[in-house]
């Protein structure tokens, strides 16, 4: 096993091949659903300003987005199992390039919850796609690479949205937020392209098409158990439903969205109620936990790889523990103190995002390709509830001071507070592979596409 190891190695050195094509299509795809998604949540204090609306219903905005996402993920695993994922993506950046347009004509509080509930309807059915897409096309030994650099989406596109977009209301639009939403639909028809014109379900219908050579096909359908379409088997959901260590990895998985999504929601809002940033300057330093990020991103799962083996457990742990200390402080940073406040929110930065790549890897890791799909469906689902959970709460826990300023001192407490269940959990979890052989249904064979 360690020689076949070691030989395919070797070969993916001397590999450039149409799989990471592949990657960078749905890399660049995640940016733009990221341009939609951060753009509400930076013009938050704004939109708040301009529809009158009070912290708790800001929460409510930030949170509604994560129930629609978290209930998206269900019928995207199956979707993304069923017709695949090029199709479902198709679906996905149509549907909310339209909604996102349509969010410039927001007037209500109420007509603004309707937007968010079905921009997340369209998102929610891109994440599994793509992470399906990626047990496709890349082999064992490369899967935390592989989704470690496709996380780095999640880092590069709030690193840089915030910056453009509040420049681009500042300088063009005379600091008007609507029209950003018009201008954003341009990416989604963009996006749309590039997808019928890179993007393939599976490796076997790009060597058919002459875009891959037979190297690279024998070396990502190489690893024992991951294509269905070379072995001819089908296995059980049961292969992760019925496994204790899924739901633990669930668990991290909820906590660390929590976390995530929680701090992206209200960083905008932080710096310009708490320490009083105009917009182009809080562009600035929204954008900085997010550049870090996508170094952290890369790096976890890089160390995952080449010093721990794969093992996504330690990665985990080492992100979690760092992330106890530092978010306390980010809320304890005094006003007017921006050198160390830009040095928190880096450190944030890389502590949150540190653990993600190895832990979305971690379904492809221990099951079989087929259910991969449907097994990180119901895991973000779940997990995204912990995004809607996180802002809401924090929005009861953010205190109003008599100048009308924000005392976020409580929220970033909340958040380090889960960063502590999150290492006691990692603690338990056991990345190693299932037997496979347990849950095969005889007598199938999948029809190559």
């Amino acid at each position: 096993m360690n020689q076949n190891i070691a030989d395919n190695q070797k070969v993916t050195k001397k590999l450039w091949g149409y799989r990471w094509t592949i990657l960078l299509v749905i890399w660049l795809l995640y940016i733009i659903n990221y341009f939609d998604r951060i753009s509400v949540l930076i013009f938050l204090p704004y939109i708040q300003e301009d529809l009158n609306l009070s912290p708790v219903e800001v929460g409510w905005l930030g949170s509604i987005f994560f129930f629609g996402y978290a209930v998206a993920q269900l019928s995207s695993g199956f979707l993304a199992d069923k017709i695949g994922p090029k199709k479902t993506m198709h679906i996905a950046i149509w549907f909310f390039t339209t909604v996102t347009f349509l969010t410039g004509f927001v007037r209500t509080f109420g007509q603004f919850i309707i937007i968010r509930i079905g921009l997340a309807v369209g998102e929610g059915h891109h994440y599994v796609p793509a992470v399906r897409t990626i047990a496709n096309w890349f082999p064992k030994h490369e899967k935390g690479r592989a989704n470690g650099y496709f996380t780095t989406a999640w880092a590069f596109g709030p690193a840089f949205i915030p910056i453009i977009v509040t420049w681009l209301s500042a300088d063009v639009f005379g600091g008007a937020w609507r029209p950003i939403f018009f201008v954003l639909a341009v990416p989604g028809l963009l996006g749309v392209y590039i997808l019928s014109k890179y993007m393939a379900d599976s490796p076997y219908r790009m060597l058919q098409l002459r875009k891959m050579t037979q190297e690279e096909y024998d070396l990502i359908t190489s690893s024992v158990g991951e294509d269905a379409e070379v072995h001819g088997k089908k296995h059980s959901t049961k292969i992760f439903y019925t496994d204790v260590q899924y739901y633990l990895f669930t668990l991290n998985f909820f906590i660390l969205l929590m976390i995530y999504w929680g701090m992206t929601t209200w960083i905008s809002t932080f710096l310009v109620k708490q320490h009083n940033m105009d917009i182009k300057t809080m562009g600035l330093y929204a954008s900085m936990p997010y550049l870090v990020a996508g170094f952290a991103m890369w790096f976890g799962g890089f160390v995952a790889d080449k010093l721990f083996h794969g093992r996504m457990k330690i990665v985990t742990i080492i992100g979690f523990l760092g992330c106890i200390p530092v978010l306390y402080y980010i809320g304890q940073v005094p006003k007017g103190q921006t050198g160390l406040l830009l040095l928190c929110l880096a450190l944030g930065g890389f502590f949150v995002n540190f653990p993600w790549g190895v832990m979305q890897a971690f379904p492809s890791m221990r099951y079989p390709k087929e259910v991969v799909g449907r097994a990180m469906g119901l895991t973000n689902g779940i997990g995204q509830f912990g995004s809607f959970v996180s802002p809401l709460i924090s929005g009861y826990l953010v205190v109003t001071l008599p100048d009308s300023s924000y005392d976020f001192s409580n929220v970033f407490i909340f958040w380090s507070v889960l960063a502590v269940f999150a290492v006691i959990s990692t603690c338990f979890l056991k990345e190693s592979q299932v037997d496979f052989s347990r849950y095969e249904i005889n007598n199938y064979r999948e029809r190559q596409e």
